[in-house]
């Protein structure tokens, strides 16, 4: 059915977030659906179930950059890889997310941060996040102040005891009639799923 919604849930420090972050405004476009954006503290999530998938485990890591090079050229995406991993401020980074998508400027703010990371190597900490906020017109001080305040805080916990009651354990899912499709890879299945209701 055209026009569906599909909550998207991410983290802005998962790695293959990027993929799918970079191009769903055109898919949304082009398939005629929309898309939630969902920030949650995925890093939580992983930890209370002892889900560490790439730190300390080379070969896995170092498959994951090359597969996500594959993935990027496929899509026609910048990617300087590997990039810094894992990250020291996830958590604010996910925030800042939360505060932008509520103010409106989330979306640009996301995809400056992640051009930093994924294109200039910068992780998503202090300097990354002054860059990119200053791209999309925001005072760091404000929003960094703001992003630790007990509303946003709220809602971000709030959202991610959602992730965590609908069964979600890693970024970027899609959650669409019900059904969670979990990896960049899956986005064609939830697609699928929000038109048909099946594969």
């Amino acid at each position: 059915m055209a026009g569906d919604m599909i909550d998207f849930w991410f983290s802005t420090g998962s790695t293959y977030t990027y993929l799918t972050a970079s191009r769903l405004e055109k898919v949304a476009a082009a398939e005629d659906v929309r898309f939630n954006w969902r920030p949650f503290s995925v890093r939580t999530i992983m930890r209370e179930q002892n889900n560490a998938p790439f730190v300390g485990k080379p070969v896995k890591t170092t498959y994951m950059w090359r597969d996500i090079e594959r993935r990027a050229a496929m899509y026609g995406l910048a990617a300087k890889l590997p990039a810094p991993y894992p990250l020291k401020e996830i958590d604010l980074a996910s925030r800042l997310a939360v505060l932008g998508l509520a103010e409106g400027w989330g979306k640009a703010y996301i995809m400056a941060s992640y051009r930093r990371w994924f294109v200039d190597g910068q992780e998503p900490g202090m300097a990354n996040l002054s860059a990119s906020l200053a791209v999309v017109g925001q005072e760091t001080a404000r929003s960094v102040e703001r992003a630790g305040g007990d509303d946003v805080v709220e809602l971000y916990e709030a959202a991610t005891d959602e992730a965590r009651k609908l069964g979600i354990f890693g970024s970027p899912t899609f959650a669409v009639r019900g059904e969670l499709f979990w990896g960049d890879d899956r986005l064609a299945d939830a697609l699928s799923w929000s038109r048909n209701g099946k594969l």
